[in-house]
């Protein structure tokens, strides 16, 4: 079978496609003929940076929709042939992906397999933020850091749906910005200086909830644009910054808190929890209340130009390889 790995960190160009034997699922898992494979930022980040990498070469990946090929000892509820979407340990740039039966979800109705590559990573991440997380009320303020991605699509609109009072977004220019605005948000500002924004636009109050994928500076930022009691979820490093530390000095005076998600770490530590968050998100899909475009499809070949793209930070929405 065709796919794609590394054998060295560096930029896209290590991105290079081999050919390698068919996988088999062992015990407790599933394989699967992939028809389209997500491309996330944590993948970017492995092959210039090795996040999550145990040893070379590897195979990034974590997301993928297609048919399963095939069942291992001990697995139920799933059979050849079914369609499906799956969170993978990586290992998702290629034509025949094996994962844990735990995180392989059947399609909802109605869904087809490019629309079931957006939603293993994107869908529950922005659910556990906005709901399971954030645990956002009707009438709070809302704030989202890359409100033009694909969580950040996604969060907007369930944040809109929850009844929030507000939602602004933050992003890198205007393009950005007028694609951010027809999901959900009713302000979104440019660049990194967005915490006066929020003021201004909040009367001084700040806002309830704020979701933070960058780290570093940025989330520092982003805790100055709390309200007294407000709640910021950090939900990743894009900036590669040295981990977050927050303590009484920054907590006590507003009572505010801190919080973090991994859908990675979910999946490892409580599968079930997983399974669960995953159903409820699906279900946004498939009654029609959440929409992720698809903004960019490559054959997994050029999975390096997605990487170049991703990478870019010009990028919008969804990103995905088309395999099968």
């Amino acid at each position: 079978m065709r796919a794609v790995e590394f054998q060295e960190y560096g930029g896209p160009e290590v991105l290079k496609v081999v050919d390698r034997d068919v996988p088999e699922p062992g015990r407790g898992q599933v394989s699967i003929n992939v028809a389209y494979t997500g491309v996330n930022f944590a993948d970017l980040k492995a092959r210039a940076e090795g996040y999550r990498v145990d040893a070379l070469p590897f195979r990034p990946g974590l997301e993928v929709s297609g048919r399963i090929r095939a069942v291992g000892a001990d697995v139920e509820g799933l059979r050849p042939g079914q369609e499906v979407a799956a969170l993978t340990d990586g290992g998702a740039y290629a034509e025949v992906a094996v994962t844990a039966a735990a995180t392989v979800f059947p399609l909802p109705r109605g869904v087809s397999p490019r629309t079931g590559a957006t939603l293993p990573t994107v869908l529950p991440t922005a659910h556990a933020l906005v709901h399971e997380v954030g645990r956002l009320r009707a009438g709070e303020t809302v704030l989202v850091q890359g409100a033009a991605g694909g969580i950040g699509t996604v969060a907007g609109q369930l944040a809109k749906a929850a009844g929030a009072g507000a939602v602004y977004g933050v992003v890198s220019d205007a393009a950005k910005a007028r694609h951010a605005l027809k999901y959900g948000y009713d302000e979104v500002f440019v660049g990194p200086d967005f915490a006066a924004d929020v003021r201004r636009a909040t009367g001084g109050r700040g806002v309830d909830l704020a979701l933070d994928p960058v780290g570093g500076e940025t989330f520092r930022r982003s805790m100055d644009a709390l309200a007294v009691f407000g709640r910021l979820v950090s939900f990743g490093n894009a900036s590669s910054a040295e981990p977050w530390q927050v303590g009484q000095p920054e907590l006590y005076p507003w009572g505010r808190t801190v919080a973090g998600f991994s859908i990675l770490a979910l999946a490892r530590t409580a599968p079930e929890t997983l399974r669960a968050l995953a159903g409820r998100a699906f279900r946004t899909v498939s009654e029609g209340s959440v929409e992720l475009p698809v903004t960019a499809e490559f054959p997994l070949a050029e999975a390096g130009e997605a990487h170049r793209l991703l990478g870019s930070r010009k990028s919008t929405g969804k990103l995905l390889l088309r395999v099968g």
